[in-house]
């Protein structure tokens, strides 16, 4: 039989990994960043763009309408219930990066700006 502190440590380790893998997206996985070099983080922060809220506008994509979070993206409850954001700014076409899975993504601060933003590859 094992001591309490010894199985302590033993299951210690999968506790935090089930924990991270919960937020574990695509964007984790590609250990995107962002022009600036800041990480562009996950399930948290990063949410889907409703394509009809996108634009190409002069200097930039107009963003203008709702961001999807949580459940409803990951399909992870871990991932919190999902909200919705509204968003009305402009990201300039330099700070766009190639989104792999054809979507639209914004990933933002805590303070509510935009840190990495994905958008698919135009059509040719």
């Amino acid at each position: 039989m094992l001591r309490s502190p010894l199985r302590a440590l033993l299951v210690a380790p999968f506790l935090f990994t089930t924990s991270a893998l919960a937020h574990d997206i695509w964007i984790n996985r590609g250990h995107y960043r962002n022009p600036a070099g800041e990480w562009c983080c996950g399930a948290e922060d990063c949410g889907v763009v409703a394509a009809n809220a996108v634009t190409a506008a002069k200097g930039g994509y107009s963003l203008r309408g709702d961001v999807t979070y949580g459940e409803a993206v990951t399909g992870d409850a871990q991932d919190g219930p999902t909200r919705h954001n509204h968003v009305d700014e402009t990201v300039p076409y330099s700070q766009a990066l190639p989104s792999p899975d054809g979507s639209y993504w914004l990933c933002q601060r805590p303070d509510g700006s935009p840190r990495c933003f994905f958008a698919p590859k135009p059509e040719m």
